[in-house]
């Protein structure tokens, strides 16, 4: 399967996102009620959700940078990709977000922010010991701790053992397993919830089941983007 990116994400499924953290009540005409008024012309708004995010402390920059520095296997995700991240979250109103493959902590940092304005909380986990480890010691360095819950495990086990639903998925891990992650979470997936998946252009060689399924899903809305180089799938669940 050849996957074609695009850099911005289709109105549509920019619109479902929107949608699921706003909504305007309709409005309706009785038999009694006055003729509607022509509308009149109005400035374009934008949405309570896609008001501009907070920028980064020195802080925080200089410890995504310091974590991105330290990244010699270069699990972590762009800079690009770290803040479409937290807007795809802020867009939905995440409340109930899961990260399977978490590693040093950059992206749980972008998605811990984005849990901060929403009001949800973020459970990243992650299979490699020391790297979990440094996941736990960068999201505390981050001031993070209250909105992110570090896992140390094998996500096969640590996601069936969280409660309830989940609204917002990232998966950065295994890439063959990609198939088996979606399967584990899709079930416990809200409607209108987003599994992000990262690396499906640099590495779609090594998923391609997995998005042979979320590219012919009936049930799934889904865009392939290219906020940085390695491209990200965004699945929206019908």
């Amino acid at each position: 399967m050849r996957i074609r990116p695009v850099h911005l994400l289709a109105p549509t499924l920019l619109g479902v996102l929107a949608l699921t953290a706003c909504s305007t009540p309709a409005t309706s005409t009785g038999p009694g009620d006055p003729a509607p008024s022509a509308p009149a012309t109005v400035a374009p708004q934008p949405a309570p959700a896609v008001a501009a995010l907070p920028l980064l402390t020195a802080d925080l920059s200089a410890l995504l940078a310091k974590i991105r520095a330290d990244d010699k296997g270069q699990l972590a995700i762009s800079e690009e990709d770290g803040r479409f991240l937290r807007l795809l979250a802020v867009l939905r109103g995440a409340r109930r977000g899961v990260e399977i493959g978490g590693a040093s902590g950059y992206s749980a940092i972008w998605l811990g922010l984005a849990m901060r304005e929403t009001g949800g909380h973020l459970t990243t986990i992650e299979y490699d010991p020391a790297r979990a480890k440094e996941l736990a010691a960068n999201i505390k360095a981050a001031g993070l701790t209250d909105v992110v819950t570090v896992v140390a495990g094998d996500a096969f086990k640590a996601v069936p053992a969280i409660g309830g639903t989940f609204d917002f998925v990232f998966i950065d891990a295994w890439k063959p397993d990609y198939q088996k992650y979606f399967e584990m979470t899709f079930p416990r997936l809200e409607r209108n919830g987003v599994i992000v998946a990262h690396n499906v252009i640099n590495k779609g060689g090594d998923m391609k089941d997995f998005l042979q399924t979320v590219t012919t899903r009936a049930d799934l809305l889904t865009s392939i983007v290219a906020p940085g180089s390695e491209g990200v799938s965004i699945s929206i669940k019908r």
